[in-house]
């Protein structure tokens, strides 16, 4: 059993306009999973300085952060990054260069957890329906390139507003969807635009959305989360 989450963090600016990383990390903790995929976790301009510092997490939490960042004070690419328990063994790992026309990008990772191999892609998908089916068909094409196969997670903030469409439903004709609930605007949750997809084997076995008092102001997302087993 593993479990995993997404989280659009955006910045880590909360829905009372305060950047506070302390609480982004109080969110983290109370959903307690072992692979998060965070978005909008770097600062968009300048050097992309990560929001949450090194010491932030080495010193106050159980994660590390997967070293896929292109720049040196950032946490990943393009906003997108990946945490993993501090015992979990990172395998491999890369940055996803997705066609967009404003910077947009996929991070993943194979990691050893509990003895068990996992690969993990983290995605933040364009606005526009045309560019979030042109960067779906990227991702998967990647994985399909992928010489050793092995069970498979895709989480992130699709920006899909559709249940069943677009690139929605490009995504389900390989994998299976969480079926997590709506997690935006985090006061008041209307809209599935976090996702996450497991390949055949693996099964979602419980799932939701967290929506503590401090993840409804520490974004404008509210994380979800799924406990995984093989199927």
């Amino acid at each position: 059993m593993i479990k995993v989450a997404s989280y659009n963090m955006r910045k880590s600016i909360g829905t009372d306009r305060r950047r506070r990383p302390e609480r982004t990390l109080q969110v983290l903790k109370e959903i307690d999973a072992d692979v998060i995929a965070l978005q909008e976790a770097d600062r968009r301009f300048g050097a992309r300085a990560s929001v949450m510092t090194p010491h932030l997490l080495e010193e106050h939490s159980d994660w590390k952060a997967v070293p896929i960042a292109l720049r040196d004070r950032s946490m990943g690419w393009h906003g997108n990054a990946l945490l993993v328990r501090k015992s979990a063994e990172i395998l491999d790992c890369e940055a996803i260069h997705l066609p967009a026309l404003e910077p947009r990008g996929a991070v993943m990772a194979d990691l050893k957890i509990n003895g068990k191999k996992l690969r993990v892609v983290g995605m933040h998908l364009d606005l526009s329906g045309l560019w979030r089916r042109r960067q779906a068909h990227a991702i998967l094409a990647h994985l399909d390139h992928e010489r050793a196969a092995m069970p498979t997670v895709m989480m992130g903030d699709l920006n899909e507003w559709s249940a069943r469409l677009g690139c929605v439903r490009d995504f389900c004709r390989h994998y299976d969807m969480a079926d997590t609930g709506p997690s935006f605007h985090a006061r008041r949750p209307v809209a599935k635009l976090d996702r996450i997809l497991v390949s055949k084997e693996l099964k979602v076995t419980e799932c939701g959305v967290h929506a503590s008092m401090a993840a409804r102001t520490a974004s404008d997302h509210l994380p979800i989360w799924a406990r995984l087993s093989r199927s």
